[in-house]
């Protein structure tokens, strides 16, 4: 009997302590973001065919990809579609109403037109709820094969992915259009809206997380037009700066994490893989008055010739911003270069 009630109790402590572990995803950062993707925002946006359509969308139960409660008020918030237009140039900002006094952005989607039929598109997630400025863009993979060496070396190289024929940037960039501004506001929301309890990070990360394949964190701003035209219209929460400010404070060892792996296999006209290029991206922002942040890159670049392995390539590369007064950067690069010869028979 004994053996019995300590097996029921083991068993109930395993149960909590996985549910504990599944509450907070590895890749969670424990900011609001966590509850909008920005990958799936854009993919979203991608297939809508104006901003009314996107803002429907973006608030459809169905859609689920809206799981964010910025008020805690237990109920997804109502996202609302306003695009700031500058010629050219467009900043459709994400926001929310938290209270009705106060209105909180989310992020804003960046669009420029480069030429007759081309046009480039970020979106920035608003640093009070991202914990940091996060830029993802659209992505795709083209690879180049170098020029000479007797490893027949090939590059991967990330392309600026051309958004002209997505229905939503057409849409902006009609001659009769008016810029959107959505006409919902606090306590005041179409019909078909009803709100949602929002889904456990378990859940939802994953069920997004399949939007991710087409998208990347972007190493830098692009759309650097559209970005100073959004500047000014930025609008912030006093209640959301103040959650954000705690998470900052809570968070062990630093504020922000993020932690990004891609492969890439290069194929030579004949169908042979000739090289694989592996890059991991590793960024921590500590807490203010500590260490301000540690930037680690890894690439490991293997290339092959004919089939068999002729090479490896590794490099490591650790970015330190200390104190303010001190050591403000150390920049530490480790090359290895190991070469096999094609064995004699």
């Amino acid at each position: 009997m004994r053996k019995l009630i300590l097996f029921f109790v083991f068993t109930i402590l395993a149960f909590h302590s996985n549910t504990n572990a599944q509450s907070e995803p590895l890749d969670s950062t424990g900011f609001p973001g966590d509850n909008l993707s920005l990958e799936a925002t854009l993919e979203v946006f991608k297939k809508s065919s104006s901003l009314e359509d996107f803002e429907k969308r973006l608030n459809s139960e169905d859609e689920g990809i809206n799981n964010l409660d910025l008020n805690e008020d237990g109920k997804t918030d109502y996202i609302r579609i306003v695009d700031n237009m500058d010629g050219d140039v467009h900043a459709i900002v994400l926001q929310t109403y938290v209270n009705k006094d106060e209105v909180q952005d989310i992020a804003v989607i960046e669009i420029e037109k480069r030429g007759k039929e081309d046009a480039m598109l970020q979106i920035v997630g608003d640093e009070d709820v991202y914990g940091s400025e996060v830029v993802v863009e659209p992505y795709e993979d083209e690879s180049v094969e170098g020029k000479g060496g007797p490893a027949d070396e090939a590059d991967v190289m990330g392309v600026i992915v051309n958004v002209w024929f997505w229905p939503s940037v057409r849409f902006v960039y009609v001659p009769t259009y008016r810029p959107y501004v959505s006409p919902w506001y606090w306590a005041v929301y179409p019909r078909w809206w009803r709100p949602w309890r929002p889904r456990p990070l378990f859940i939802y990360r994953p069920r997004v997380r399949v939007y991710h394949v087409h998208y990347r964190v972007a190493p830098s701003h692009r759309v650097v037009h559209a970005h100073r035209v959004y500047k000014p219209h930025r609008r912030t929460s006093v209640v959301v700066h103040k959650r954000t400010t705690v998470v900052r404070k809570n968070r062990p060892g630093g504020v922000h994490y993020q932690s990004k792996t891609t492969t890439v296999s290069v194929k030579k006209k004949n169908g042979k893989v000739t090289g694989a290029k592996k890059v991991t991206t590793t960024t921590t922002a500590a807490k203010k008055g500590n260490k301000a942040g540690v930037k680690k890159t890894t690439t490991t670049t293997k290339v092959g010739k004919k089939g068999n392995k002729a090479g490896m390539k590794r490099t490591k590369t650790t970015t330190k911003a200390g104190k303010r007064g001190k050591k403000t950067k150390v920049k530490r690069t480790k090359t290895k270069t190991t070469v096999k010869r094609k064995r004699r028979h």
